[in-house]
């Protein structure tokens, strides 16, 4: 008998959600994004829960985001229905956590990367440990930073968002405190002991009670030349004040940049600079580029190079930023003809 791969629990006032794929690091599927789903609406007007809590099975973290594999065989096989599906459900959950009328928190232990922070970081209490890795990596893999992740990154102090979703980097707990990606500050040690007092329901007395102290953020150093060289909205113009920059990090951010899909850099930097009013505003935007990086971008290609033959060596097109006109880039933004209503 398979496990399954999402494991929903009541303990006390405290209604928990488990991502249970710990071979695969929790990654998303579209089965479990329904079990999510369905728990979380069965709690919402729940008397006996107080709170609800998302974490992740396994040692390694709590999601290395969707399945990408599995979107990246359906699309490669002309099947658009699943990442239709996939995306549209998972953004309506996203949506769902950030406007929950319970508190929801969620442990952003270890790896918490792309699907994983859409179900933690839109939450009311975001809690990260000396392991935590936060991350929205997929300009590496020819896609955008999805689930409210453009909504999230344009609204960190200064660059900083700009920064972490060109170059996909993932950062620390005390960098995502600092970036606004989170919260609160708990020793992983004590995680056991924290979920345990969570079922009193009474979420801020006891985050408040765990608290650890937050180490220096290693990106604050760094925010001056951030901010000056990811100001704007041209990739080039971002690579070459990158580069001529003095710091080694800067150096090492252009080099990374470099590495990316041109198409997904463009179009991430415009989704970046749009005036969202809210996170169901980008998240429509995302879903619209979504499929657009399927059907005309890199995605296929970029999946197949980090998850499918491992070779590293993905094939972009086009193949450089001076290549990527804006007429190609207005193309992502633009409305399918079966694009469906997410939300309203």
């Amino acid at each position: 008998m398979t496990e399954s791969e999402i494991l929903v629990a009541e303990n006390g006032s405290l209604g928990r959600i488990t991502l249970n794929r710990p071979k695969a690091l929790n990654s998303l599927t579209l089965g479990m994004v329904r079990e999510m789903t369905e728990a979380v609406e069965r709690w919402r007007d729940a008397g006996h829960i107080r709170a609800i809590l998302i974490d992740g099975a396994g040692e390694r973290g709590l999601c290395a985001g969707g399945d990408v594999r599995a979107l990246h065989d359906a699309a490669k096989a002309g099947d658009e229905s699943l990442p239709s599906a996939f995306w549209t459900e998972e953004y309506r959950l996203n949506s769902a956590l950030a406007n929950y009328p319970k508190p929801v928190v969620g442990i952003m232990d270890g790896i918490c990367m792309g699907g994983g922070v859409g179900i933690t970081a839109h939450g009311s209490h975001r809690v990260v440990t000396e392991r935590s890795k936060v991350g929205m990596p997929e300009t590496g893999i020819g896609f955008i930073p999805d689930v409210g992740g453009t909504y999230l990154m344009s609204r960190a102090p200064g660059e900083l968002g700009t920064h972490l979703a060109l170059t996909g980097s993932a950062v620390g707990g005390a960098d995502a405190l600092y970036c606004d990606l989170a919260d609160h500050y708990v020793d992983s040690a004590r995680l056991p002991e924290l979920v345990e007092a969570l079922s009193s329901g009474d979420v801020d007395e006891v985050l408040a009670r765990f608290a650890a102290e937050v180490p220096e953020p290693p990106l604050a150093e760094h925010r001056a030349w951030i901010d000056q060289a990811y100001a704007g909205d041209d990739v080039e113009a971002i690579l070459a004040r990158l580069t001529e920059r003095p710091e080694q990090a800067a150096q090492d951010a252009a080099k990374t940049i470099g590495t990316k899909s041109p198409t997904a850099l463009k179009v991430t930097l415009r989704a970046l600079r749009s005036d969202y009013t809210s996170l169901e505003q980008a998240l429509t935007q995302e879903y619209r580029l979504a499929m657009a990086c399927v059907r005309i971008g890199d995605f296929v290609e970029g999946v197949r190079a980090t998850l499918v033959d491992k070779d590293r060596n993905p094939q972009w097109s086009p193949t450089s930023l001076s290549e990527v006109d804006e007429s190609r880039v207005q193309k992502f933004f633009e409305p399918a003809a079966d694009e469906p209503t997410i939300f309203g």
